[in-house]
Parts: C-alpha cells; sequence; structure tokens
C-alpha cells in the first residue's frame, strides 16, 4: 500500500473507537483485491448505531476531520444518488477518500463484501451475514427499452450544432450502455467503463470510435460506431438475451432512429440518405 493511503489508514483506525455513534469500519473498493496504487482512492464504510443516526449525518464533516486532521474538503453524494456518502479530499499531500456512512440496520444491503477493520462486538460481521452482497450488474432488456431514444438525442444535438452536448451523450452511452454490457457479456463485475482498458483491452480499442471529435461529421461517425457496437454487443447477448431480438423484426424505433442518423450523414454530405 503507497506510503499515503497507509498513513492515513492507520491514523482512521487509530480515531474511529472514540467517535461516538460509530460501530464499525470496513473497506471497499480495490483495497478488498490488493489493487491500491499510489493513484487509487480509499473507499470506506462506516456503521453507525442507529439510535446515533440522525446526529451522525449532521457530524459527517467533522467526522471526516476526526479521522484525519488533513482533511481539506468534502461534500454528500446526491449527484451520485447517495446522501450518506461523503466525498472527501485530504492533503497534502492529496488523496481522495469515500466515506459511506450506513446505520447498522442497513449495512447487510451492499454490491460487495468490504474488509471489517474494527467493530464494536462483531456487530458489523453479524450485519453482513444477514445477506450475501448483490451487484448491480446490466440489464439488456431495461438499456434497449431506453438505447434508441438516448441515441435519438445525441443525434437532434448533433443535427441542432450542439456538438459538446453531442459528446457528453456518446460519453453517457459507453458508460450507460457500452461499458456495462461488454462487463456483463465477459462475465466481469464492473462499474460502466472504469479499468476497461486493462480488463476488456480489445473492446477498449473498440470504444475509441465512439469518441468523436468536435465536429458535426465526428460525432455521427462517433454515434454510428456506439450503435455498431451497441448491436453487436446486444446479438451477443445469446439465448434469454437480445441475441434472440436481435434475429427478429427490428422494433420500429430502432427503424426510425437509424434512419434518421443516416439522413443527418447525407445531409453532412458524408455519404447515405434518410428512407
Amino acid at each position: 500500500m503507497p506510503t499515503r493511503h497507509r498513513a492515513f489508514l492507520e491514523r482512521a483506525l487509530a480515531a474511529v473507537p472514540a467517535i461516538d455513534g460509530i460501530v464499525g469500519l470496513a473497506a471497499g473498493g480495490s483495497f478488498i483485491a490488493g489493487e491500491i496504487d499510489e493513484f487509487s482512492d480509499l473507499d470506506f464504510v462506516l456503521a453507525v448505531d442507529p439510535e446515533a443516526w440522525p446526529e451522525i449525518l449532521e457530524r459527517q464533516q467533522a467526522i471526516a476531520a476526526e479521522l484525519d486532521p488533513s482533511f481539506l474538503a468534502g461534500f454528500t453524494g446526491e449527484h451520485v444518488g447517495e446522501p450518506r456518502l461523503l466525498v472527501c479530499l485530504y492533503g497534502p499531500p492529496l488523496l481522495h477518500v469515500d466515506l459511506k456512512f450506513v446505520s447498522l440496520d442497513d449495512a447487510h444491503e451492499r454490491i460487495e463484501d468490504p474488509v471489517i477493520l474494527w467493530e464494536v462486538d462483531g456487530c458489523l460481521s453479524a450485519a453482513f451475514a444477514r445477506a450475501a452482497p448483490r451487484y448491480p450488474a446490466a440489464d439488456p432488456d431495461w438499456i434497449e427499452d431506453r438505447f434508441w431514444i438516448w441515441a435519438h438525442y445525441v443525434a437532434d444535438k448533433i443535427e441542432r450544432g450542439e456538438i459538446f452536448e453531442a459528446l457528453d451523450g456518446l460519453t453517457f452511452l459507453r458508460a450507460a450502455v457500452l461499458g456495462p454490457l461488454a462487463f456483463l457479456g465477459a462475465g466481469v463485475e464492473a462499474t460502466g467503463v472504469r479499468r476497461i482498458e486493462d480488463r476488456l483491452p480489445a473492446f477498449a480499442t473498440d470504444l475509441e470510435r465512439t469518441i468523436g471529435g468536435v465536429d458535426a461529421a465526428a460525432c455521427v461517425a462517433a454515434l454510428e460506431a456506439a450503435i455498431e457496437l451497441y448491436t453487436e454487443l446486444r446479438a451477443a447477448g445469446g439465448e434469454g438475451g437480445h441475441g434472440e431480438m436481435s434475429r427478429g423484426e427490428t422494433s420500429a424505433v430502432e427503424r426510425e432512429v437509424r434512419d434518421y442518423v443516416a439522413w443527418i450523414r447525407g445531409r453532412l454530405g458524408l455519404g447515405g440518405s434518410r428512407g
């Protein structure tokens, strides 16, 4: 473990038993697999006595400073739908630390088995024993119901000339559709496109075609590449997935969106026309 990460961990372990209302500390993320490097975040779960829950939520930033006096700033995770999360920066040297405050009553609901570093009377171990972790895998049906509407949104942005909006849309397609489906097909648990360069290097090379440049023609080519990759991943879904569906009749929404993208290509003088 890098020196900065180890120093923080040692300070936190020394401090947490004295914090009223905290009954357990566990480490997740790359800590579990022993893959922490100098660029890694630290991900901690702080188990909270249910009776102290309201008070602890009000004291999140103060607790972050108690764990390590080098605390610089932090904000709660509403942007990812997780207000129990405090995203922190410590330093110098700078270190990103995510602190997730979880009531002991809810600690059994988790996506992984974090390493328990400290607990009161085995309370966190008992909570984890109540249920197995469940990682939220990509749902091909959920994605198919949305993909063509998302693709149309990107196409509209290109047609309107909002190129940076289109680029943001392409980024979203990689994170919400292409990466998750590729990892699902490979049987690998992962979020978005994180570490896809190492885990699926060939597919990461394919993703390069979906990045686009700061002009309409490049964005059209990138959107077409994203559609192509999506349909390949869908076809590879096999029995029970969208592999079966892709051999049947193309849906009306897929036909219309494909025609619209082809029409934009033709209008830009790139070949192709709307049917």
